[in-house]
């Protein structure tokens, strides 16, 4: 395999880069042109994937393209145990089903980015299966409690007084046992998992294998411009969302966010990067220019062109001139006395009733264009219901 060019591996170690753990050992097999393996783990705790995954996915595709393997790893065996990085209190176990149905959703959203004709699926039980009483515990045995409560949300939950189960404990030690079992050379991760990924190298090496290399990617800041991207705070841009709510989502960013999203979810070269930050600082420059240049990007780089132009318009439309889009989706009125809340809920502009509820209470709800905060409010057919910026349904 030919060896990457030092530009090559300059961008592929800098650009969207955390850390690199240990730099001059990968940079050197880079440009030796070693064949890496390249492992990218993931808990399907949930089953979908959001932009702040994608900053990673797209540093894997970046490897990839220049011949280097993918390795996924399905945790159906640590999802069953819940990995608690970055939480502060312990994750409900998962069935097996439960894991099933949603590693098949994240692996096709998974390879949105990452080329699936160029990755290896491996799930874990091809190896923990067979373990015994006496694997578990030779494999505990290499590991300290100290070592175990450096772990920041382990400490944390520890001087708190809050539960830590002995499962927790093994989780890193499992997603270590990963590595050894596929031969890791380089594991992805965001900077929260570092970690657990310090402790895959370590076991390598206590055993003989080379350690493998580390690379961890930022952690992209969600919509609300405070915290990281998170479906459980509301304030991530997914995945697999519509073309029009992936653009609305983007344009609803806030203008500080601009610079790093560019960074990380696009190719934009660095002079651009830095003639945009500059561009921020002019009074005479509208940032929403930017935005709308972003979120055409994101939008034709997860599904196509015809799809990010078609969201601009819908954006265009519904949002600065506040018109109704040109399609709208119906939903039949099928109860006997149709309620808003009860509507809401059954066509999907909303996952449950307790959550159409609290909508319609936050004034994100209307009826026709006027603001309903009527729980009960009685609808017939022909009545336009907008929930949120972007979500549309007609009554038939």
């Amino acid at each position: 395999m030919k060896g990457a060019s030092p530009e090559q591996v300059e961008y592929l170690l800098k650009r969207g880069v955390a850390e690199v753990i240990v730099e001059e050992d990968l940079k050197d097999r880079l440009l030796a042109g070693d064949r890496l393996r390249l492992k990218e783990g993931f808990d399907p705790s949930f089953p979908d994937i959001h932009l702040g995954h994608v900053v990673g996915l797209r540093k894997l595709r970046q490897f990839q393209d220049l011949g280097h393997q993918v390795v996924l790893i399905v945790g159906d065996w640590t999802a069953q145990i819940g990995d608690p990085s970055g939480q502060t209190v312990t994750r409900p176990m998962l069935s097996a089903d439960a894991v099933k149905a949603n590693a098949q959703t994240y692996m096709e959203q998974f390879f949105k980015i990452v080329d699936e004709s160029k990755t290896e699926v491996r799930w874990q039980s091809e190896w923990f299966a067979g373990f015994n009483l006496a694997d578990v515990i030779q494999l505990t045995s290499k590991f300290t409690l100290a070592q175990m409560l450096a772990r920041e949300d382990f400490n944390q939950r520890y001087q708190q007084n809050q539960p830590i189960s002995i499962t927790e404990f093994l989780y890193p030690l499992l997603q270590a046992y990963d590595s050894v079992a596929i031969e890791a050379d380089v594991e992805f991760g965001g900077t929260d998992q570092k970690f657990n990924l310090l402790v895959g190298r370590e076991l390598q090496q206590m055993i003989g294998m080379k350690p493998q290399n580390i690379l961890t990617t930022p952690l992209l800041i969600g919509t609300d411009g405070v915290k990281k991207m998170s479906k459980s705070l509301g304030n991530y841009i997914g995945v697999a969302d519509l073309p029009e709510e992936m653009f609305g989502k983007i344009m609803s960013i806030p203008d500080e966010l601009l610079i790093s999203y560019y960074e990380l979810l696009t190719d934009i070269s660095h002079k651009e990067l830095m003639d945009m930050g500059l561009a921020l600082n002019d009074e005479n420059v509208n940032p929403m220019q930017l935005k709308k240049k972003l979120a055409l990007q994101i939008v034709e780089y997860l599904y196509d062109n015809k799809a990010a132009l078609d969201a601009e318009a819908h954006f265009r439309q519904t949002v600065q001139k506040r018109e109704l889009p040109d399609e709208i989706n119906e939903h039949p009125l099928n109860t006997k006395e149709p309620t808003l809340k009860d509507f809401i809920a059954l066509a999907g502009l909303a996952k449950s009733r307790t959550e159409a509820k609290r909508l319609i209470s936050q004034g994100a709800v209307e009826v026709d264009g006027q603001n309903v905060t009527d729980m009960n409010y009685p609808l017939k057919p022909g009545n336009i219901i907008k929930v949120g910026k972007r979500r549309y349904v007609k009554c038939i």
